[in-house]
């Protein structure tokens, strides 16, 4: 009896062992299917009905299995919005986002399980409460707006029956003194500062008429002041027969040195004009004496009631030197200056002149414009080589001003996509387009298209070309580029798509440029860096995942211009063979 006892007690014990580790494995696939449930990235718990309450706008997003260390092969399908279940996939999760007020079941199943889970979409009525009220507050300020707008006018027409319309005389006044972009005590470590000096001043006031001088010295500073606001240039102020210029404030660039040479020579190309035009008439001879150095300054605003904005420092004082010492009908330069634009301008050398406290320093006359970079050779006007080697010279300070906004508005969760990628891309695309043989022109279009082609993603994920496209057409319109160079920049910032083919050699060398890394030592790092970027922004993926990707991409994508291909086409493939080993030993 006692054996027939044990072998039932056996057989007992045996199937609820069974019967546990069944329940077990079920609890545990149970997990697998559904890992994590996350309503605009916020981990949520069910309620006891296994009801998600959500409303129309927010993300829904269902994690798949990921903590399994084995792919799982699912099928999923949300009923009430989609009528046929997916295909079988490895897909680790799925996300629905603007559904419509209903009620939804979200079905996953593998061969052995299937889960369930019951979505309730609310309707956002507390948004239509706001527009509401939004709209009806609004009216209520156009109302108000209007009998202000009205009391306004009433006040303008008694202000000036009393003859007192003097306050936009008076800001008139304010806005031709001050600098349009005032700023406090500000030191600027690279300002070109020009002193003018019409020559013979004293001799003719001795013979000509007070009103006839006065008219003649305002028509040439109208002139001058035309010439300054051209290049961007800031007036100082005039001082009898003086007049003072800063390139390089309130707005700092890097161009200012060259901009400032450029304004001396039409300055004193219309006083030679006016001198031609003053013997035909019997009339005074005017000469000029213009002096420039470039350096650091400080400027600022001074004064109470009689405001009046100024720089101060050496650099002001050693332009003034230069002038002093120049020779009416010259332009003279310090060596400091002919530095920075003897790639420009041709100068001829006049030797050393003391500085108090501060030794000697050359002293350069310019003579012309390069006649390489001149119309017709003649020296006076710059033609398209100028332009475009003075476009070099600004790109400086568009790049400094685009890198700077990716790196302090990108965000963090662009692993890959960073301001390094930027500086990468724009370093390749100079290597390939040399190689290509660009013109310099040409090479200029193609960078600005690299500096610009990822800076839309300070703003958006998804189709950021398009964002790229609209910062770059504005921020190269405050640099004098004409709208058919905006418009080819946009097209090749567009020709970064995904799946894009190039046509043009600038199309290639920029798309070749982008997807350099394919092809370099630091392919797999890189590539990580993207995995985990996708993984944050779009789609969650295992890594062996992202691997079989890559693989396909890679075995896919080809090199467009025959630089990238003799750089980068055979350690591509050294890259192929690494993928095909990773994914081989992770499938073992």
């Amino acid at each position: 009896m006692k054996i027939k006892y044990l072998h039932i007690n056996f057989y007992l014990w045996l199937f609820i062992s069974l019967l546990i580790s069944e329940l077990s494995l079920l609890s545990q696939n149970k997990e697998i299917l559904i890992d994590n449930i996350t309503v605009n990235l916020d981990t949520i718990l069910l309620d006891e009905d296994s009801i998600i309450y959500i409303n129309k706008n927010d993300l829904l997003t269902f994690d798949l299995g990921s903590k399994n260390s084995q792919p799982i092969l699912k099928v999923f399908y949300l009923k009430g919005m989609q009528s046929n279940r997916s295909d079988s996939t490895y897909q680790n999760s799925v996300s629905y986002s603007n559904l419509d007020p209903s009620e939804y079941t979200f079905y996953v199943q593998t061969n052995k399980l299937s889960e369930k889970i019951s979505i309730k979409v609310k309707s956002n009525y507390w948004l239509w409460f706001l527009l509401t009220t939004a709209i009806l507050i609004g009216l209520i300020i156009i109302a108000r707006g209007s009998l202000r707008k009205h009391i306004n006018n009433q006040i303008e027409i008694f202000k000036k029956a009393l003859g007192i319309n003097f306050f936009k005389t008076e800001q008139s006044r304010v806005d031709n003194i001050l600098p349009k972009q005032q700023s406090p005590k500000r030191k600027y470590n690279k300002v070109t500062v020009l002193f003018a000096d019409i020559q013979g001043f004293t001799k003719i006031v001795e013979h000509l008429n007070p009103e006839t001088l006065i008219d003649e010295l305002d028509r040439f500073f109208i002139r001058f002041d035309e010439v300054v606001e051209k290049y961007r240039i800031e007036k100082i102020k005039t001082i009898g027969d003086a007049y003072m210029c800063a390139g390089g404030i309130p707005i700092k660039n890097s161009t200012n040195p060259i901009e400032v040479i450029l304004a001396a020579l039409e300055m004193q190309k219309f006083m030679k004009q006016a001198n031609i035009d003053n013997k035909k008439e019997a009339g005074d001879f005017w000469e000029v004496r213009i002096g420039v150095h470039t350096g650091p300054v400080i400027s600022g605003t001074i004064g109470r009631k009689k405001l009046s904005f100024d720089i101060w420092g050496d650099s002001v004082n050693i332009a003034s030197r230069m002038e002093s010492s120049g020779i009416a009908g010259k332009i003279n330069i310090s060596g400091v200056t002919y530095e920075l634009v003897k790639d420009f301008f041709d100068c001829k050398y006049r030797g050393k002149m003391p500085i108090k406290y501060k030794g000697e320093t050359d002293m350069y006359f310019v003579n012309q414009i390069k006649k390489e970079l001149s119309v017709d050779g003649l020296g006076i006007i710059p033609n398209s080589k100028f332009n475009t080697k003075i476009k070099w010279v600004q790109y400086i300070d568009i790049e400094e001003y685009i890198l700077d906004l990716l790196e302090n508005k990108l965000s963090k969760n662009l692993h890959y996509h960073s301001v390094f990628h930027t500086i990468d891309v724009c370093t390749q695309v100079e290597i390939i387009g040399r190689s290509e043989g660009l013109s310099m022109g040409e090479l200029l279009i193609v960078k600005l298209a690299a500096l610009f082609h990822d800076v839309g993603f300070i703003n958006v994920i998804d189709n950021h070309e398009e964002e790229s496209v609209k910062i770059a057409q504005e921020t190269l319109s405050k640099y004098r580029y004409t709208a058919d160079e905006i418009k080819e920049i946009c097209n090749l910032i567009m020709a970064t798509k995904q799946n894009t083919i190039p046509l043009s050699i600038s199309e290639k060398v920029l798309k070749d440029a982008d997807l350099d890394y394919l092809g370099r030592a630091d392919f797999i790092p890189i590539s990580d860096r993207l995995w985990k970027e996708i993984c944050v922004c779009h789609t969650k993926m295992s890594l062996s995942e992202w691997h079989v990707y890559q693989l396909e991409f890679l075995k896919a994508h080809r090199y467009y211009t025959k630089t990238a291909q003799d750089l980068r086409q055979v350690k591509k493939e050294k890259q192929i063979k690494k993928l095909v080993d990773l994914i081989a030993d992770k499938n073992n």
